[in-house]
């Protein structure tokens, strides 16, 4: 099922998600409709926090960058209670964009190296040092969980100059190809 997706300024992703169990209910019926939702919005990435839940549970696909990154070719997952353990290299910068913050595009300065622990949909434990655009689509997913989005990683200024577009897309003053929460849209709008 294809969920809609939180839009910006909505207090969900502004929270740090709570880790889950096993007895989680519904999980695999979840996963699936994260992953359906991901696809029918273009993403490559998708946290729950971004489909109005508040726990630790990310699902990404990244082989759209497969072409210019060869380990994005198979790259599908899913992460749950994943614990960042560390952020290594040297910073690069990147052109993020989000399916909470639509028609916005920003460069975002990452380290290129992570490890991560995690558990996969079968609650197999793995920790895994991932590298390049897998790291980055990793750490942009699990920025939120923590709370975190990539227009807090951008300089001030860029911030000053998104304002009005970031209240907009707030508003639902926005035309997107795929089903939103807005937080602040008025009601008959």
């Amino acid at each position: 099922m294809v969920l809609p997706i939180t839009a910006y300024g909505h207090p969900v992703l502004r929270k740090v998600s709570q880790p889950i169990d096993q007895d989680y209910p519904g999980l695999s019926e979840l996963i699936e409709s994260m992953f359906e939702t991901m696809y029918a919005s273009q993403g490559v990435g998708l946290a729950a926090p971004q489909i109005n839940l508040s726990i630790r549970l990310i699902v990404i696909d990244a082989s759209p960058f497969a072409e210019d990154e060869p380990a994005a070719k198979e790259f599908k997952k899913v992460l749950i209670n994943p614990e960042m353990i560390e952020e290594e290299g040297t910073e690069w910068s990147f052109n993020e964009g989000c399916l909470s913050i639509p028609d916005i595009r920003e460069e975002v300065i990452r380290k290129p190296r992570i490890r991560i622990r995690y558990y996969d949909e079968n609650w197999e434990h793995h920790d895994q040092v991932y590298t390049g655009v897998v790291a980055r689509i990793i750490q942009h997913e699990y920025d939120h969980l923590e709370g975190v989005l990539f227009v807090d990683k951008i300089s001030s200024m860029r911030k000053i100059l998104l304002k009005r577009k970031l209240q907009d897309i707030s508003k639902g003053n926005i035309d997107v190809d795929y089903r939103m929460i807005f937080p602040k849209k008025k009601k008959g709008r």
